[in-house]
């Protein structure tokens, strides 16, 4: 079943997180994972959720999503988006009816 990981970011140093984002894609996709969501504009419909940069990766399973998130081709940049953001980041099992 799949599985997602969910961020929201806060990005305090945008030369640093761009450097994130240039070296996060290749390693997201070697565990199996893509983009559904990648910041861009919101509608708040309800609620006082404080949502800044949304980022929503979808992965084969959660195994797969926690795989990458210990993974030793994660870790340094782990390090770089912590020492250039903010974020919130939780992974969740998709709905199977």
């Amino acid at each position: 079943m799949a599985a997602y990981l969910i961020a929201n970011i806060d990005v305090s140093d945008p030369a640093g997180f761009a450097e994130y984002r240039q070296k996060v894609e290749p390693v997201i996709a070697k565990f199996g994972g893509r983009y559904l969501v990648r910041g861009g504009e919101q509608r708040r419909l309800e609620g006082n959720l404080a949502l800044h940069r949304l980022v929503i990766l979808e992965f084969p399973s959660l195994d797969a999503a926690q795989r990458f998130y210990d993974s030793a081709e994660y870790q340094p940049l782990l390090k770089l988006r912590a020492a250039s953001t903010k974020s919130d980041v939780v992974l969740v099992p998709g709905y199977s009816p």
